[in-house]
């Protein structure tokens, strides 16, 4: 599982941000690693530097081998904050995604080879 981060120009931290944010995604998504290819994370300023609450953003975005990509934001006034809570939603988000891929790998169907349902 490749783990990328990118900021925009107003979020600060730098090369210590990213780092952190890589470091902290690895460990609490390492149960899924067999079924990510990678997970993206953004950070960003909404207002743009002026300030305000909650104008911190991350959004993640975890991308299941030979599935669509699934995603999660939080939003907060400290850029921690809203990474923590789009981990928390992200992972949710995999594991439900998970188990529903496995449910439907692991069910027998009623359905005949041709695709029809028996007595209809």
């Amino acid at each position: 599982m490749q783990v990328q981060v990118q900021t925009d120009d107003h979020i600060q931290g730098g090369e210590s941000l990213i780092q952190w944010a890589q470091q902290e995604a690895t460990t609490k998504l390492a149960r899924f690693r067999d079924y990510l290819t990678r997970v993206e994370i953004f950070f960003s300023d909404t207002n743009a530097g002026k300030g305000g609450a909650n104008d911190k953003r991350c959004v993640i975005e975890a991308r299941p081998a030979n599935h669509q990509p699934l995603s999660a934001q939080a939003d907060a006034s400290k850029v921690a904050d809203a990474f923590a809570a789009a981990l928390e939603k992200i992972m949710r988000v995999v594991g439900d995604d998970q188990e529903r891929h496995r449910a439907k790998q692991g069910h027998e169907t009623i359905r005949t080879p041709d695709g029809r349902v028996p007595g209809r």
